[in-house]
């Protein structure tokens, strides 16, 4: 089969690769129909993800059709359209109990990371029956394909894990695809202020369509300063730091009101400075970590209801056969005014 292989830093490419095969009873090998391109790739494919080794197959996104599953599958069949998690969980071991997947003994990230993912004609899923979903018939797939990592993120390390509550101030820091979909999530929340920060005017303007009360171009360096004259003086309740570099954890450092919280979405590859002498009087809570994607069956049915629009995230278009393409417009977004790119396998 083809696939997108990580050779080494900066370095990728679109090669023949073994197709998978069922190594565990409990193993779902998916055939891709639609996947798509993370941030995270990128943070991988610049040396900033050191689990991830040369010959692996990229992504952790997507919707596909069941080809094969093990003996032990139970919730699954051959023919089943399906929505797979960025996730991996067993569903049994003392984390998974708690809904804290990410961290699943027997799971966690591991496509496209320690196994191989989803950027390819197959992809095998360990632990089929709690790490997919069934796609209904009458859903919107492209948008579904939002559900495998972005819009579950946005929400849990970011929304919930920031404390977004009604009447509170909100700083988005990188208004990517993840940031806006903070943005999208942050809304139901109502929120008094959801100030998008990014120094892409286009992006800043669909963080506004989705949601955002304020824009505020960083290009001159002066968002520190925006932000606090928009707060008078006081700073955001949550800041949710959605680049994953140290300007972004810089400007959140700088924004966050006493009592405040500082929300970690941003892979990040290298080391940041936390002015502890001058932050440990202000009572800020600090988040970071992996998503669950517990929130995939709630967000499931906000998309069937037509609460919210995940497709709107999308505005580039790729076959499976284009993936090098995909990733020269998502890899210079502002170049191509690129958001989430949607690749459509036109080869199995």
């Amino acid at each position: 089969m083809k696939a997108l292989v990580f050779i080494g830093t900066n370095q990728k490419e679109w090669k023949e690769q073994p197709r998978p095969t069922i190594v565990k009873s409990t193993d779902v090998i998916v055939r891709m129909h639609k996947t798509t391109i993370c941030g995270t790739d990128l943070h991988i494919l610049h040396g900033n993800v050191e689990t991830v080794t040369p010959g692996r197959i990229l992504g952790h996104e997507g919707i596909g059709f069941v080809s094969e599953i093990g003996k032990d599958v139970q919730r699954f069949q051959v023919g089943d359209k399906v929505l797979i998690s960025c996730i991996t969980s067993c569903g049994h071991c003392e984390n998974c109990k708690i809904d804290f997947y990410g961290h699943c003994k027997d799971g966690g990230w591991q496509l496209g990371n320690t196994i191989d993912g989803c950027q390819a004609e197959y992809v095998r899923i360990p632990h089929g029956d709690f790490s997919l979903y069934h796609v209904p018939e009458d859903a919107e797939e492209d948008g579904f394909v939002m559900l495998s990592d972005v819009l579950p993120t946005g929400l849990e390390v970011g929304v919930l894990e920031g404390k977004v509550r009604a009447g509170c101030s909100v700083a988005v820091v990188g208004v990517g695809p993840i940031g806006l979909s903070s943005i999208i999530s942050a809304t139901a929340f109502s929120p008094s202020k959801i100030m998008a920060i990014d120094m892409d005017p286009n992006r800043l303007q669909v963080a506004c369509e989705l949601g955002a009360t304020h824009s505020i171009n960083n290009s001159d360096g002066s968002a520190v300063d925006q932000i606090m004259q928009l707060t008078h003086g006081k700073g955001v309740d949550v800041a949710i730091e959605a680049i994953g570099t140290p300007i972004g954890w810089d400007i959140c450092e700088n924004i966050v009101a006493a009592g405040g919280n500082i929300a970690i979405l941003g892979v990040h590859g290298k080391s940041v400075t936390l002015h502890l002498e001058r932050m440990w009087k202000r009572n800020f809570t600090l988040t970071a970590g992996l998503v669950h994607t517990s929130s995939i069956p709630t967000l499931m049915d906000r998309v069937m209801s037509g609460a919210i629009n995940p497709k709107l995230l999308i505005n580039q278009a790729f076959k499976l056969s284009e993936m090098e393409r995909a990733y020269e417009v998502f890899g210079n977004a502002s170049k191509y005014k690129a958001l989430k790119v949607l690749i459509e396998n036109d080869i199995s």
